[in-house]
């Protein structure tokens, strides 16, 4: 949130979930904390629980030391300054959706009296469709779509009453990834917003080159918060990465041989079981570097170490069922390849964009198929083999053993 006091002077407060009372005074950080506002709503058919502390929102206009607040969500990249906020009035917010505003952005000016208001309303079970912030607070504006546009005072004074802010407040990034750039004509095009995917928040590393904002994202948070908190993680899981490489390489380790009897039912029962654990150990080599590694870790380091990691894992597949380690790593280059592809910083918008993702997917698909035919097929002859599942009961006796009785 950002806030400015009556003595004029602002102040840049920095809401965060994680090591955030190890960093107070190093950030100049003033953090306010609050007890959790009860959410009535929450047992309401359409509620999504990840949005049942987001009524927290609601104490911004408890903060009556301060004569203006702007509520930011984290999810907000500025492109410029916005100190002109501060002179609008009592409440002001962004219509990113024809007929509802946005509460990723808000101005509005501190008050006991509607905070009170508000949290009698919570309890009284005042109708909310979402039932998280977005709903709740726009109830209780209902009327701000009717009033004017802010434009701010050349002369610096504040103004009264309720305004409705200018889109390039807050662009949503949809409309970025159509054109690959801004042609908002109606605003500042200062901030940007990512009310999309919850998956594909520009926070997380997996989200860029995806979405290709989410490097300017990581861009000032490399500047201000820095990663030193995910740091140690990282370091940690690069050296085990590291060593199971080493190990594979050096040591090769290979199957013990198991001894069964000659059974054709007992030996498909056997390769059978051996195939689904190779197969599910290519795709734990993909998936399991996605679950371990820090999600908020910037992009380049988060995607450096999945490869890392994929290789690392998948390494242990070839060498224990003898697989062809260029078929098997077919999958990382496909995924290497398309981010690449979405990379690319000269399209000149985004349906080419799309188009050329689609036709490195079209290119890739028979590559990728051709490889799974390979990986099975040499899965099949390495089962075979007499060293990997030899056969050994139930075999003819030795030529010389009748001659001895």
């Amino acid at each position: 949130m950002m806030f400015k006091d009556k003595n004029e002077t602002m102040f840049l407060i920095i809401m965060r979930l994680c090591f955030l009372w190890h960093r107070e005074e190093e950030d100049g950080a003033k953090v306010v904390r609050v007890e959790n506002l009860n959410n009535p709503y929450k047992g309401q058919e359409n509620f999504d629980k990840r949005f049942k502390l987001t009524l927290n929102k609601l104490y911004a206009w408890s903060l009556v030391d301060y004569d203006r607040v702007v509520m930011l969500d984290a999810d907000n990249l500025f492109l410029q300054k916005t100190d002109e906020l501060f002179q609008c009035g009592q409440f002001c917010a962004v219509f990113i959706n024809p007929c509802i505003f946005h509460t990723g952005l808000f101005v509005l000016q501190p008050s006991r009296e509607v905070f009170k208001d508000m949290v009698h309303q919570l309890e009284t079970g005042k109708e909310n469709p979402d039932g998280a912030d977005q709903g709740f607070i726009g109830a209780y504006f209902p009327d701000l779509l009717d009033q004017p546009m802010f434009h701010p005072p050349l002369n610096g004074s504040n103004l009264d009453g309720q305004y409705r802010l200018p889109l390039g407040y807050q662009m949503d990034a949809s409309y970025y990834y159509l054109r690959l750039r801004w042609r908002v004509p109606c605003g500042p095009n200062s901030v940007i917003t990512f009310p999309g995917a919850l998956w594909l928040k520009p926070w997380y590393w997996w989200s860029w080159p995806v979405l290709p904002l989410g490097i300017q994202w990581h861009e000032n948070r490399r500047q201000t918060l820095g990663y030193a908190a995910e740091m140690p993680v990282i370091i940690v899981q690069s050296i085990i990465f590291l060593g199971i490489l080493a190990m594979t390489h050096l040591a090769r380790p290979s199957i013990s041989k198991l001894c069964y009897r000659n059974s054709d039912k007992t030996t498909s029962l056997i390769q059978t079981g051996l195939k689904f654990m190779a197969i599910w150990s290519i795709l734990a080599a993909y998936i399991v570097p996605f679950a371990i590694i820090p999600r908020t870790i910037h992009p380049l380091v988060g995607w450096t170490l999945y490869f890392l990691g994929s290789t690392a894992l998948s390494s242990i597949a070839i060498n224990s069922f003898l697989l062809p380690a260029i078929q098997v790593f077919v999958p990382l280059v496909g995924i290497f390849g398309s981010l690449l592809v979405m990379a690319y910083p000269w399209y000149p918008n985004g349906v080419v964009r799309a188009l050329a993702v689609f036709g490195f997917a079209f290119c890739y698909a028979p590559i990728a198929w051709g490889s799974v035919g390979k990986v099975m097929a040499r899965l099949q002859v390495s089962l075979e083999r007499e060293q990997f599942l030899p056969k050994l009961a139930e075999s003819s006796p030795p030529s010389g053993f009748n001659k001895l009785y």
